[in-house]
């Protein structure tokens, strides 16, 4: 397995390439508090690419323009545009389906992106999904979810402020691709407890799709 700087197109962060290529490839981003070096997103990718997947673990617009602070509503639409340019960067890379996720603000990013534009990848990974802010239920951030049409895996704390399991199982209702939800016992919104379960969480994606070798 190798590791890269990638920075081509706006699209800056890691490549990360399986030394058995085949599965597919990964555009993987980070929460609003982060970057692509977030410990869960480098543990995630190499373990994903040890299986075979190739993986790019990048930084959103919002990050690459300050080192620090939060993204803000007035740049969302600017970081789904680097969303979309990251998985058009892996998309000529590798055989397969393409997937994109993103943790936190980076998923959701990510799953607006691809119900305001079909086609842009084959599955998506969701990760500690924020459904809302925590201790504010009403705030809901769930109205595009009946255009999203790609299949969509949440793994989902079960300890996450942001959104309880029960919350999450009903909020998914409304999608009508294919959901699954894997959930994380004792969990919080940083998912660590899942740093180390790449292969389950690639597991459950390719029989989301099907697509299991």
């Amino acid at each position: 397995m190798m590791e890269e700087t990638f920075n081509s197109g706006g699209v800056r962060g890691v490549m990360h390439r399986p030394e058995k290529p085949g599965g597919g490839a990964l555009a993987l981003t980070h929460g609003a508090g982060s970057n692509s070096n977030a410990p869960l997103l480098v543990s995630l990718a190499r373990g994903f690419a040890g299986a075979g997947l190739l993986v790019l673990r990048y930084d959103l617009p919002f990050r690459q323009l300050r080192a620090g602070g939060s993204p803000h509503p007035s740049g969302a639409a600017r970081d789904r545009d680097g969303v979309a340019q990251a998985v058009a960067a892996i998309r000529a890379l590798a055989p397969g389906p393409i997937y994109a996720g993103g943790h936190s603000y980076g998923g959701r990013q990510t799953a607006m992106a691809a119900a305001e534009r079909p086609g842009l990848a084959d599955a998506l990974l969701l990760l500690s999904y924020p459904l809302h802010p925590p201790a504010k239920p009403e705030q809901k951030r769930t109205g595009y979810f009946p255009d999203l049409r790609v299949p969509a895996l949440f793994v989902h704390g079960a300890k996450d402020p942001f959104g309880t399991p029960e919350e999450l199982r009903v909020a998914i209702a409304a999608i009508p691709a294919r959901t699954d939800v894997l959930l994380v016992e004792g969990a919080g919104h940083d998912l660590k407890k899942a740093a180390s379960s790449a292969l389950l969480i690639w597991s459950r994606l390719q029989d989301l799709l099907g697509s299991r070798q």
